[in-house]
């Protein structure tokens, strides 16, 4: 039955999702029903992809990377694929209309990481466009459902909270970034000469697209909208944690907010929704 072997890849995209990210699997967990498949295939695309670029340093990254984008469109145009993970996304990809526009800026973004690692301005916009904004867009289809006039209103506050989290991820990870893969996001940063005027522009930077955010989550779908808002607060808190942290502690080790933190954030969160308070 085929659609057991769709189950099977759903299955697998769900658990690429939970074990690669505490805080999106249980915003995703609390989605209405019918929403969790196609986000968990949207995650378990784009982590594959990152995954390429940033830990397969033993193996061809160019030549996987090259395969990956071959893969993923033939599996669109088949509408099958024996790859779990691609079969899981052209599923999600036909229901929902996602662009290939959107597709092809994240897959350039990720070809980017092997080209470059330093970012100017117009090149770091760019990135963070295709590795973040547009993995906000293609949420923002499923949770749309057709709704082109309700994705056009959202488009802007999904793009925001998408640049939001990438760029707290940098900040989070900017010790590994560099030490690991010898990059550096931020344009005119000098890791070695970080200093506390660098991080508060970044900081800045960063609380302008959350308040941009916002204002599209409260206005999203109800089956979706506390997903998203948990989400939220859990980078938000994240980025709270960073801001209190001398740029030094930043560049020296990975910020984390702790599971039982998450799980407080989780209850209070509930709370608010159920009262209508988001």
């Amino acid at each position: 039955m085929i659609d057991l072997f769709h189950k099977v890849c759903d299955e697998c995209s769900k658990i690429v999702t939970t074990n690669y990210s505490t805080s999106f699997s249980l915003g995703i967990r609390v989605f209405d029903k019918r929403f969790r498949s196609p986000i968990y295939a949207i995650y378990g695309y784009v982590r594959f992809a990152d995954e390429i670029v940033d830990t397969f340093h033993n193996f061809p990254k160019e030549d996987l990377l090259r395969e990956f984008r071959e893969a993923t469109y033939q599996a669109i145009d088949r509408k099958i694929s024996l790859n779990p993970i691609l079969n899981s996304f052209q599923q999600t990809v036909h229901k929902y209309n996602i662009e290939s526009g959107l597709i092809d800026a994240f897959l350039d973004s990720m070809e980017m990481d092997l080209h470059h690692d330093r970012y100017r301005k117009e090149l770091y916009e760019e990135y963070i466009y295709g590795s973040a904004e547009v993995v906000g867009l293609m949420c923002l289809r499923v949770f749309c459902e057709g709704d082109d006039t309700q994705y056009q209103e959202l488009k802007s506050s999904a793009q925001s909270l998408g640049a939001a989290f990438q760029k707290i991820n940098f900040l989070r990870d900017i010790k590994s970034d560099f030490d690991e893969r010898g990059r550096v996001y931020f344009p005119g940063v000098d890791f070695r000469d970080f200093t506390e005027a660098d991080k508060e522009l970044i900081e800045a930077d960063i609380k302008k697209d959350f308040d941009a955010a916002y204002e599209g989550i409260v206005r999203l779908p109800k089956g979706a909208r506390f997903g998203v808002y948990l989400a939220y607060m859990f980078y938000l808190s994240l980025f709270h944690k960073i801001k209190s942290t001398a740029a030094s502690k930043v560049i020296n080790e990975r910020i984390r907010v702790p599971n039982r933190k998450k799980f407080y954030l989780l209850s209070v969160s509930a709370l608010r929704n159920s009262l209508n308070l988001l």
